[in-house]
């Protein structure tokens, strides 16, 4: 049989990769730079028996997407940075009632409607800290049309299996990035489901021991009785004071990503072994980064480039020891500065953390980044 390939914009292979995951729901509201996303779903989930509908706005297209999570369906939402600020009271629910899901947040610059047809990575630290409250906070951020494909199939894998919402943070660059794609052959990517319970429904808790990361999971309506709320609830999914089960379910949520940290570490490592300068860089900011350590090493400077995929998690240990080789480390991103803090926050010696930033809607150029290069070597 021949490879499947295609010329596909990110936006759109992020569709597939959800059809390619067994994404059977979509609600959601369209919005730029994120709406080829809910144009393809529309197009596509009919032909494989999924369900697609759009809302009146971002809130109400969240809260479709967990409601059908929580009956059972693979469900995702897309959007960009204001739709994403209006999700964010909805996105906790989804992590308190421990709901799977994926949300795709297509990213422009902001705040308020900022630039909606331009590209940056505006929303990084909103994707960790932006609802309220300790929760847990998994995030993926690819770098290519291809990755866009993949890291959507990696990102219902994760929520499957974390019983969680997962965030995939394109931005604009990417999203609206057109390359080649081989679509991989059914079976060749992992696709993973979560259990549903093989015990009678009076034994089964919801939120029982052992139900947290890879455990069975009930969908609604299929005769096991439990309780979804935002509140604080004991293992069955009902309201709770009692301060032995607050403090139970809080380090639940928090053991979801803390007691599982090296399977979600997910970091590209480019020309490490010998660098003395290294960038740090994700996303479409990685592109460029990317061949600014080729012309680098072509001028016999030692660079290296580190891209966290995974992004959240934020992988410290894997910085951390990057740090501890180098001279300086410069930080590639489309904002004013936003994971720079986490790279400072685990540098442990005196190695130097630089700041390589643009925020006007435009790419990072090689060039740019070579001066930097060239300063700091």
């Amino acid at each position: 049989m021949s490879a499947d390939i295609r010329l596909l914009q990110g936006n759109e292979a992020c569709a597939e990769g959800a059809i390619y995951a067994g994404c059977d729901f979509f609600g959601g509201y369209p919005i730029t730079p994120s709406t080829e996303v809910a144009e393809e779903m529309a197009r596509l989930l009919p032909r494989h028996g999924g369900k697609f509908i759009q809302m009146e706005d971002e809130i109400a297209g969240i809260a479709t997407m967990l409601g059908a999570g929580a009956a059972g369906a693979k469900a995702m939402t897309a959007t960009s940075g204001p739709g994403f600020s209006l999700m964010m009271e909805l996105l906790g629910y989804g992590c308190m009632a421990e709901i799977p899901a994926v949300i795709v947040n297509v990213q422009r610059a902001g705040p308020s409607t900022g630039l909606p047809t331009k590209g940056a990575q505006a929303d990084m630290m909103q994707a960790r800290w932006g609802t309220h409250g300790d929760h847990p906070a998994i995030a993926l951020c690819p770098s290519s049309v291809a990755e866009s494909f993949s890291l959507t199939v990696k990102s219902f894998n994760l929520a499957e299996r974390f019983r969680m919402p997962v965030q995939l943070m394109l931005d604009e660059f990417i999203g609206h990035l057109r390359e080649k794609v081989t679509i991989p052959a059914p079976g060749e990517l992992e696709v993973y489901t979560h259990p549903r319970p093989s015990v009678a429904p009076g034994e089964y808790r919801h939120f029982g021991d052992g139900t947290s990361v890879g455990g069975a999971y009930a969908a609604m309506g299929t005769g096991y009785r439990f309780n979804i709320t935002g509140l604080t609830h004991d293992p069955m999914g009902f309201p709770t004071g009692r301060t032995d089960e607050i403090r139970w379910k809080m380090d639940r949520l928090r053991a979801k990503t803390d007691d599982h940290l090296p399977e979600l570490v997910d970091v590209e490592r480019e020309f490490l072994d010998d660098a003395e300068v290294v960038l740090f860089a994700y996303g479409g900011g990685a592109r460029t980064a990317q061949e600014a350590v080729r012309l680098a090493r072509a001028r016999g400077i030692k660079a290296g480039l580190l891209r966290p995929r995974i992004v959240w998690p934020f992988p410290d240990q894997t910085v951390a020891d990057a740090l501890a080789k180098a001279k300086a480390m410069l930080v590639v991103e489309l904002n004013q500065g936003q994971l720079i803090g986490e790279v400072r926050r685990v540098n442990q010696g005196g190695t130097k953390v630089v700041p390589v930033l643009r925020y006007d809607g435009e790419i990072i150029t090689p060039d740019e980044l070579m001066t930097a290069v060239e300063a700091n070597r």
